[in-house]
């Protein structure tokens, strides 16, 4: 079989990438197609000679300004001839899978989630896009376009897995269409539990409006409490602003300094809804409990009172509340790892193959049973 990866754009490494990464080693013969990639950010975490970019890539600014293009990229992930591929698998959370094939390929969908700024998230996006105002009251007509686009391009796809149950429950609100659910692997291999963990609390993430760290900030002033925030992002300066000297910012580390920052917390602060929260589970490799908003993808990796705790409303009182639940609550580190390690990536790679086998050997039948009519 000849098989393909498709991939919206390679511009920074998160979770998405940490997905594609076990893609690759699963179809190590596959090339994956991006609306673009940042070669030297990329540098020794994937095999450019496996890349294959769209003509964005020679736009100036587009790699660091690719939030300014929406409105091009439909036209863009359209451009990429797929015909010689059997299999075409797409990982994606924006235009990934809007890609064209013939009928004779499969297209199978590894969905993030639905596009978020042109659904349920579109007014939060029109409200922190940097732009002068009256330019900003421009940005829902492209939009309108984008949301009518996805829409069509769900139809393309002719199998969706989702990353989590939450994620399936949104693609069949937004496109109708029915999803598997296959958790997206997490490399437990280097985190660890310390036999010593300290007395300060951490938080993982983009320094974005909607991680919902200023609750945390304002939770952690209120109980004094040490906490570790990692990360950067455009809300840093807002967020320095309000937090007191208990709380200190450390930026982007290297992922050795994270995990032993993971280790050594006593417990791990995720506040915002996710679609699934692969912070989460690397905590919980370390052997440490979360304390996490009931929502989102959260619901299926943490177990309350034996991984972690939720709190119910986004706010700091609520957050509060459940911190200091924590702090009488006692968890057993192994116990905790033991969970992660359901999510591990051997697991999802068997799935995953699977699943895509599966998928193919229905895809065969129905082709042969059309062709014979």
């Amino acid at each position: 079989m000849r098989v393909c990866l498709i991939h919206d754009y390679l511009t920074q490494f998160g979770g998405a990438e940490r997905v594609l990464v076990a893609l690759m080693e699963l179809f190590p013969e596959a090339p994956v197609y991006t609306l673009l990639y940042d070669k030297k950010l990329m540098s020794g975490r994937l095999d450019s000679s496996r890349i294959r970019t769209s003509f964005l890539q020679n736009i100036p600014l587009a790699r660091s300004r690719h939030r300014f293009f929406p409105i091009l990229m439909p036209l863009i992930i359209e451009q990429f001839d797929l015909s010689k591929y059997d299999i075409v698998i797409s990982d994606s959370h924006s235009f990934g899978k809007g890609v064209i094939t013939g009928s004779n390929t499969l297209h199978i969908s590894y969905c993030f989630t639905p596009m978020r700024y042109v659904w349920d998230d579109s007014h939060r996006y029109v409200r922190e896009f940097s732009v002068p105002g009256w330019l900003r009251a421009m940005i829902p007509f492209p939009l309108t376009y984008v949301r009518l686009w996805d829409v069509f391009a769900a139809d393309r796809v002719d199998s969706f897995i989702g990353i989590s149950n939450f994620v399936a429950r949104r693609i069949k609100k937004y496109y109708q269409r029915d999803a598997s659910v296959i958790y997206p692997p997490v490399d437990c291999s280097d985190y660890f539990i310390s036999p010593n963990p300290g007395n300060r609390f951490l938080i993982v993430s983009r320094l974005m409006p909607y991680k919902r760290i200023d609750i945390a900030i304002e939770a952690f002033n209120e109980l004094g409490l040490p906490l570790d925030i990692v990360g950067a992002g455009p809300e840093e300066a807002n967020l320095k602003k309000i937090a007191k000297e208990n709380i200190k910012f450390h930026g982007f580390l290297p992922d050795a300094d994270v995990r032993n920052m993971y280790s050594q917390c006593r417990a791990f602060i995720f506040p915002q809804e996710e679609d699934f929260g692969l912070t989460v589970l690397e905590a919980a490799a370390s052997g440490r409990p979360t304390i996490a908003f009931a929502g989102g993808g959260a619901l299926e990796t943490v177990v309350d009172g034996e991984t972690g705790i939720f709190f119910e409303e986004q706010t700091s009182q609520s957050l509060v509340s459940a911190v200091q639940r924590m702090l009488t609550t006692e968890f057993n580190p192994q116990k905790i790892r033991e969970h992660a390690l359901l999510f591990s990536t051997g697991r999802f790679k068997v799935s995953f193959m699977d699943s895509i086998m599966k998928m193919w050997n229905s895809f065969e039948r129905k082709r042969e049973v059309t062709l014979n009519q």
